[in-house]
């Protein structure tokens, strides 16, 4: 028994790491039964989702599902998976409009629900303590070590100077 896992990884994707692995081990027969944990891990997009559980089927893969207890070898079971995706697919769209709807909002009224900012707060830098170090020769990276922030933070501060030269 062999297991695919892609941690990290979006099901909204078509690619990745382990189903490319899962795809090529069902094509040269290493794999003859697939089961899941539930289709929508498999795959959001309704599409998607169709071509590879067909590339599955087509190599000789039978498919379970644990969660919803579908059997794809069967009629009922392959009507009840484009049910199933469909819904999945329908949810994954509900979810994107509600964060491109919050993200606008955010962006028209510059509030968010919690009153916090978006986005990762901006790092102070010293711009006294940079040109004095780079005055005696430092490099960028020896002032980031002893400043304690990113070079490219650094850079942008140094950049963002008016008399920056």
């Amino acid at each position: 028994m062999r297991e695919f896992v892609d941690i990290g990884h979006s099901g909204a994707k078509a690619t990745r790491p382990a189903l490319d692995l899962l795809r090529m081990a069902a094509k040269s027969g290493e794999v003859n039964q697939v089961m899941i944990f539930g289709l929508d891990r498999l795959g959001r997009s309704l599409r998607d989702l169709l071509l590879l559980l067909d590339e599955l089927n087509a190599a000789g893969c039978a498919i379970v599902s644990l969660r919803e207890s579908i059997d794809l070898t069967t009629p009922t079971g392959r009507l009840l998976v484009h049910m199933i995706a469909a819904l999945a697919e329908f949810e994954r769209e509900l979810i994107r409009d509600r964060v491109r709807s919050g993200l606008a909002r955010v962006m028209e009224t510059g509030k968010t629900r919690s009153g916090k900012a978006v986005g990762r707060p901006r790092r102070e830098v010293d711009v006294d303590a940079v040109q004095q170090l780079r005055a005696k020769g430092r490099s960028w990276r020896q002032i980031a070590i002893a400043l304690k922030v990113p070079t490219r933070t650094l850079r942008r501060a140094w950049q963002n100077l008016p008399a920056a030269a």
